[in-house]
């Protein structure tokens, strides 16, 4: 692709920023677009990811459904919503949520007591609404927390968003269980909600559910339950894909804990998610969602998961996941350089490939001829930042400091979810599962905070020696 003169290496000077602050309290002016391009010099790689942390980190603070301090769905900064779905908040979402409000406190866009009323707020919501043998559904009202159907019969229990979400919850307790009076109150009502989970209803036995090829006995975890429609959406979970933490927790759960051996038959299919496939020198060594690895996938596969759960030195008789998920990244990083398909601005400092808006509705974008659309979805090179942190930030900073891209990628919420150069195409949107993975994987890279906060669980510690997973403490 043509570089812009605002490349970053060493000695070119890029036109430099004043990096304005924002009042949090204040909602955005849509119509006012914010210069920060009032004098030249360098940005340090600190006050970048400060920005860009904040940025995403007001989705979740200013953008937040005023009633139940939930994360929304998605923000239309056109304040158009065809589909009628403002108030609608996202429960995986507003999980990734809880752990950005964390990560704010640390950085100072909030206190400590602003951050612990927000959360106390999203516990107290989460105790009244619809629940499904403790299962949050999808989608929920943020005024009423009644389901709001994902499609016909998804209009139950979901059981990878409730472990998004319970993955941000068990940070949060153990942030404040230690703390005053009132924190260890709040974390004593995040346990209730955690041991409310039934984890054990959505691993069933035949003849609840059809018999799943390959699996012993079909005893695997069911991504949904309809209180109308039992088990029809008939979906088992199985890998390689985000659905790791949903398996660890199920297996870790005090009061409603899965055997081993739903793990083993439902997530590694027996063994058959061992694999070995190469690409451009970087070997994968799991199966996709019971098929050949295809080039890895969308890169939340190697993310939402990671939020909590620590990657480095996670091993199982499977795989090195910390590996894994950085061969992944790189294989997703070196298909957008080679460009096969000649798409317009693909290069080394604009990439990244995810589940994302696209052109024409939304897709799970990925390296493959059917999979790249010519799509570049920010979120995927800034939340594999542990992975490929050079390569993060080197798109980081040619999207923020280029003064081209900045105009058309950068808003009140930091970059927008999704663009493509080769199509014209710069919508002004975001996503609540796009922008929480940047405020925490940024964080992790920084500080490993959400990572410590997690694997400071007693129960997840216990879950994953159940499991046979080597893996670092804190």
């Amino acid at each position: 692709m043509k570089k812009e003169l605002f490349f970053i290496t060493a000695g070119v000077i890029i036109v430099g920023l004043t990096i304005t602050s924002f009042c949090l309290s204040n909602s955005p002016d849509q119509n006012t677009k914010t210069s920060y391009f009032t004098q030249e010099g360098n940005l340090s790689n600190n006050t970048l990811l400060d920005t860009v942390e904040r940025g995403a980190f007001r989705y979740f603070w200013d953008g937040a459904e005023p009633h139940s301090g939930m994360a929304p769905e998605r923000i239309n900064m056109d304040g158009i919503y065809p589909q009628h779905d403002k108030e609608v908040v996202a429960t995986g979402g507003s999980g990734f949520g809880i752990m950005a409000i964390l990560a704010g406190i640390k950085r100072g866009f909030i206190t400590r007591k602003q951050g612990f009323d927000r959360i106390k707020k999203i516990v107290h919501f989460l105790a009244a609404a619809d629940r499904f043998h403790g299962a949050w559904p999808h989608w929920m009202y943020g005024p009423t927390g009644k389901v709001k159907p994902f499609s016909k019969k998804d209009d139950g229990g979901d059981i990878v968003e409730t472990a998004f979400m319970v993955q941000g919850l068990l940070c949060a307790r153990q942030y404040f269980r230690k703390g005053n009076k009132q924190e260890k109150e709040l974390a004593d009502e995040i346990d209730k909600l955690w041991k409310g989970v039934d984890w054990n209803w959505y691993a069933p036995q035949p003849p609840s559910v059809p018999p799943v090829e390959g699996m012993k006995g079909g005893h695997v975890l069911y991504w949904h339950w309809s209180p109308d429609y039992g088990w029809q959406m008939n979906f088992p979970i199985h890998g390689y894909n985000e659905c790791l933490i949903a398996y660890i927790l199920a297996a870790s759960s005090p009061a409603h804990g899965v055997p081993a051996s739903v793990y083993h038959e439902g997530w590694a299919e027996n063994g058959k998610i061992k694999d070995s496939t190469n690409y451009y020198g970087y070997v994968l060594q799991l199966r996709r969602q019971g098929q050949a690895a295809a080039m890895g996938g969308p890169l939340f596969w190697a993310q939402y998961s990671y939020l909590g759960l620590n990657p480095h030195g996670l091993k199982d008789e499977y795989a090195n996941y910390w590996k894994e998920n950085v061969d992944q990244t790189l294989i997703n990083y070196t298909w957008c350089v080679k460009n096969p398909l000649h798409y317009k601005g693909y290069g080394p400092d604009n990439w990244g490939l995810t589940a994302s808006y696209s052109v024409k509705g939304y897709a799970a974008h990925a390296p493959g001829e059917k999979t790249d659309l010519g799509v570049i979805s920010p979120t995927a090179a800034i939340s594999s930042i542990p992975y490929t942190p050079q390569k993060s930030l080197r798109a980081m900073r040619y999207w923020f400091a280029n003064r081209r891209m900045h105009d058309k990628l950068w808003g009140y919420y930091g970059f927008y979810d999704a663009f493509s150069e080769q199509d014209d195409w710069y919508p002004q949107k975001y996503l609540a599962i796009d922008q929480g993975p940047e405020v925490v994987m940024i964080e992790n890279y920084r500080s490993g905070m959400l990572w410590k906060l997690l694997m400071s669980c007693p129960e997840v510690q216990k879950g994953l020696k159940k499991l046979g997973f080597e893996f670092e403490k804190e």
